[in-house]
């Protein structure tokens, strides 16, 4: 058998989850120097399931493999021990920053509004050590503007770029990886080139943020806390290292269920502990109420990327947009009319089904989508395998419910309303038609070298 994310058609781990002889890997197998034994021992067992994301050893290289599989709790652990000693020179400032579609499972769980969750959450990783945490809502504005403004450019050059159009997301990881590795030239130049929330905070982290504090950018050990596995690897990227700091914008990333294993493993309930406001990259400020951006189960690029298309290429002010589901709730389309003509022509393609589809009617000619939200977990990124699943790894459904329902009522804030990201354009980007834009919040995806075409998969 192969796992449901499986782009091979022979997958070499051919075992079940519940197989202990090959479908895990001791994620404490290259940290072998670090044997101190201390208050987080128990850590020590934990354990990623090949299973869990696109990261099997079919798209990865036994050093990805054994760097993924180190990101773990015990490497945060690792760190905050360092912080313990002595040895100042060796101490980091650590700082963990937190996906918005993390916290809906956080306070669905425990039972919590999604502001108290937030700083429950925030109160528990600072009782451990954790200097600085933070919100990445943020790094989404930023990248949900560059992907409206290029959506725009390329419509603009449509008649003169083969690539110009389709665009494609590019904030999934997963989809990102299965693209390259497998879909290779036909995709990836029709692949938007900003950023991921996940980088853009890595680049806010260790750039801005460091900036601020006088830091140099390996003294800051940056956490992510999200809702999936595939962001372990896209950490790992070689275009977010820098090489004169020895230095990854994101040095470890944690999922939401690995969080909560850690509060049973110190037998804590966010319920008992104190709330702390969640901090702000500037100055003393610290973050108001949670905000989130449109759309119901993800960062809501579709909606955001529609509208403002609407608004600067036809002049038409959309205020609620109306998705038509096809085959099935995971594909859904949206179109803007005008004249009597079908102008703008967008769709939401979620889950490897839905994208290998996608990619075919792509590679027929048939595509008639100007732009495409692909997100490789069924249901969005509320559904990702590093939360709200059973014992069994399947999706908690009642738990999905309840943090669909926690999500949809937060309030929506546009990303053109954020002062303080237009002021970091002007003070820090130096404008947001710079070439430093260009550097730090966008980046380019390329095929890998893959012989094996697996577009014609039976699922």
């Amino acid at each position: 058998m192969k796992c449901e994310n499986c782009t091979k058609k022979e997958c070499s781990k051919k075992q079940k989850n519940d197989d202990t002889q090959s479908t895990s890997v001791d994620p404490l197998s290259s940290n072998d120097g670090f044997e101190e034994k201390d208050e987080f021992h128990t850590l020590a067992n934990a354990k990623t399931l090949l299973s869990d994301c696109l990261a099997c050893d079919n798209c990865m290289t036994s050093e990805e493999g054994a760097r993924v599989f180190q990101q773990n709790q015990k490497e945060l652990f690792r760190i905050l021990n360092l912080n313990k000693k002595c040895d100042t020179s060796k101490h980091k400032v650590l700082v963990v920053s937190i996906c918005p579609q993390s916290l809906p499972y956080f306070a669905a769980k425990f039972n919590l509004s999604v502001n108290d969750a937030a700083k429950r959450l925030c109160g528990f990783l600072k009782s451990l050590g954790v200097h600085y945490v933070f919100d990445t809502t943020i790094a989404a504005d930023f990248s949900i503007l560059e992907s409206q403004r290029e959506f725009v450019q390329r419509y603009q050059r449509r008649n003169q770029e083969e690539h110009a159009l389709p665009m494609f997301a590019s904030a999934c990881p997963g989809w990102i990886r299965y693209a390259e590795r497998v879909l290779t030239n036909l995709v990836t130049s029709h692949i938007c080139t900003a950023k991921s929330p996940q980088q853009i905070m890595g680049s806010l982290v260790k750039g801005y943020f460091a900036r601020q504090q006088n830091l140099s950018p390996d003294k800051i050990f940056h956490v992510i806390v999200a809702p999936c596995y595939d962001k372990k690897l896209e950490a790992l990227r070689e275009e977010f290292y820098t090489a004169l700091y020895n230095s990854q914008e994101v040095d470890c990333v944690l999922t939401s269920g690995e969080i909560v294993q850690i509060m049973e493993q110190k037998n804590v309930s966010m319920k008992d502990v104190t709330e702390v406001a969640v901090d702000s990259l500037f100055d003393e400020i610290k973050e108001g109420d949670v905000v989130r951006h449109d759309g119901k189960r993800s960062d809501g690029y579709l909606e955001h990327i529609f509208k403002h298309a609407a608004k600067e290429l036809f002049g038409v002010d959309v205020k609620e947009i109306t998705y038509k589901a096809l085959k099935n709730k995971d594909f859904q389309e949206v179109t803007l009319e005008k004249d009597g003509e079908t102008v703008l022509r967008f769709a939401a393609a979620y889950g490897f089904r839905n994208i290998q589809n996608m990619v075919l009617k792509l590679k027929k000619g048939k595509f008639l989508y100007h732009f495409v939200e692909v997100l490789a977990c069924p249901g969005g990124c509320l559904n990702g395998k590093g939360q709200a699943q059973t014992e069994d790894g399947k999706p908690d459904k009642a738990l999905l419910n309840q943090m669909e329902e926690v999500y949809a009522a937060i309030p929506v804030r546009l990303p053109e309303t954020n002062m303080h990201v237009q002021k970091m354009y002007q003070d820090w980007l130096e404008g947001m038609d710079s070439k430093k834009v260009q550097e730090t919040l966008h980046t380019k995806y390329s095929a890998a070298n893959q012989t094996a075409s697996n577009l014609d998969i039976k699922w």
